[in-house]
């Protein structure tokens, strides 16, 4: 009779959250056999918000890493901001790209001519390529590109004795190191009869691999005099790129340019040119994070079903816990964490499992790719040579606040259910 009264008193004075709630409500996380399919509907509910964390942890880094590469593969090869003259030829190249290079904040200004032409190899079939025309030491500086020489090297681009192509565009015309590719441009001779389109041969003496399969297989860089004899512009450049520290500060530095020019010209940066695909990806991003997080939410409404099946089965035990002193606070919270544990056991797991996937996603790609004999995440379709995956601390805490959140308000109903069940009712019909 003593321990009875021990209990009733420990019941009912015991404190929110206290050792007894907490026990009972994992105890009622471990059902009896009769309550299998509530043990079902839980593990559903839990495998729900621990695959929908990890699929948008996994999807939000795949996406960020796209961005990520995409920007430092573009702005590694183009200039973040493209100056051209509006008042005449661009004769003085040299000169402003000296001006340019010495403006604070600026780390490279390099003059270019650009021309469309199309190029042939040792193999059969063309395709159309774009040849920029650059000097020898700027090349070298672009550390996309001279960082990544596969084969060869500068030193014959340097002495103006050969061009440097992309390893995709060797590969699909046939080149190898040395061997001459054939550039055709529209832009040749005028004669009586027209215009000729002007064809030469020109040595490879170099073949790099920037990552982005769309600049491998279409850029060809030339000496900038050879350009400018080949596409008649001789003592002339088309533009200037000019490469900053830091992209983002575009808009200050465009005044600075615009100061150190001293002749009219306009000036076209990287948010203008790549708006659209930024944009897209932007788009793309915040759709999928709402998509996805409707698998989390389906999730939480498992918890709802699942608890609300397990109140109603837990009738008489609720009914004695509140004859021997327990509150309608209590049985609310021994609840609640039921539910909570569910969702707060699979949140971390799907953290877990999403910082593994994201950790080795190119040899998760690689091994799928062997094992349906196809190529997954094709280079030709999707610009980069591998899957790229950047995690971030942001995003992570808010996926993870986010799944909490909807675990935590998908308890409340079922718990405030059982709080308000009549212990006398609840006996009465047992």
């Amino acid at each position: 009779m003593a321990n009875a009264d021990n209990k009733v008193s420990e019941v009912a004075s015991s404190r929110p959250f206290s050792t007894f709630e907490r026990m009972v409500a994992f105890r009622y996380l471990r059902p009896r056999r009769k309550e299998a399919f509530i043990s079902v509907i839980a593990g559903f509910s839990f495998a729900g918000i621990m695959l929908g964390v990890a699929t948008l942890i996994i999807v939000m880094a795949v996406m960020n890493g796209f961005r990520t590469e995409l920007i430092s593969r573009i702005l590694g090869i183009n200039g973040h901001m493209i100056v051209q003259p509006i008042d005449g030829p661009l004769t003085n190249y040299a000169d402003l790209a000296t001006k340019y290079g010495a403006i604070a904040g600026v780390k490279l200004a390099i003059p270019l001519v650009e021309g469309q032409v199309l190029a042939s190899g040792t193999a059969l079939g063309k395709t159309g390529a774009l040849v920029r025309g650059i000097r020898a030491d700027d090349l070298t500086k672009l550390k996309q590109v001279s960082d990544n020489i596969k084969q060869g090297d500068l030193v014959g681009f340097a002495a103006g004795d050969g061009v440097a192509i992309g390893s995709r565009m060797a590969a699909d015309l046939g080149l190898s190191l040395g061997d001459n590719i054939t550039l055709i441009s529209p832009d040749g001779d005028v004669t009586p009869m027209g215009v000729n389109p002007r064809v030469k041969a020109y040595k490879v003496s170099a073949i790099f691999e920037i990552g982005m399969s769309e600049y491998d297989a279409s850029i060809i860089y030339m000496p900038l005099e050879e350009a400018q004899l080949f596409f008649n512009a001789e003592g002339l450049a088309e533009s200037i790129e000019v490469f900053i520290d830091n992209p983002d500060n575009v808009d200050e530095m465009r005044l600075k340019v615009e100061e150190a020019s001293e002749r009219q010209i306009f000036i076209t940066d990287w948010r203008q040119k790549n708006r659209t695909f930024f944009s897209a990806l932007s788009v793309e991003r915040n759709v999928m994070f709402m998509i996805l997080t409707l698998i989390v939410l389906v999730a939480a409404l498992n918890i709802i079903s699942g608890l609300i099946m397990l109140v109603k089965d837990k009738g008489t035990d609720i009914a004695i816990l509140r004859t021997m002193g327990a509150t309608s606070g209590a049985v609310m919270r021994i609840f609640f964490m039921t539910g909570a544990a569910i969702g707060v056991t699979g949140t971390l797991a799907g953290v877990f499992l999403g910082v593994v996937v994201c950790l080795n996603v190119e040899r998760i790609r690689q091994f799928f790719s062997w094992l349906s004999g196809t190529t997954l995440f094709n280079p030709e379709l999707y610009f980069l040579s591998q899957l790229p995956a950047e995690m971030n601390l942001g995003e992570t805490i808010s996926v993870v606040i986010m799944a909490l959140s909807l675990s935590f308000l998908a308890t409340i109903l079922p718990a405030w259910r059982a709080s308000r069940i009549d212990p006398v009712q609840a006996l009465r019909y047992e």
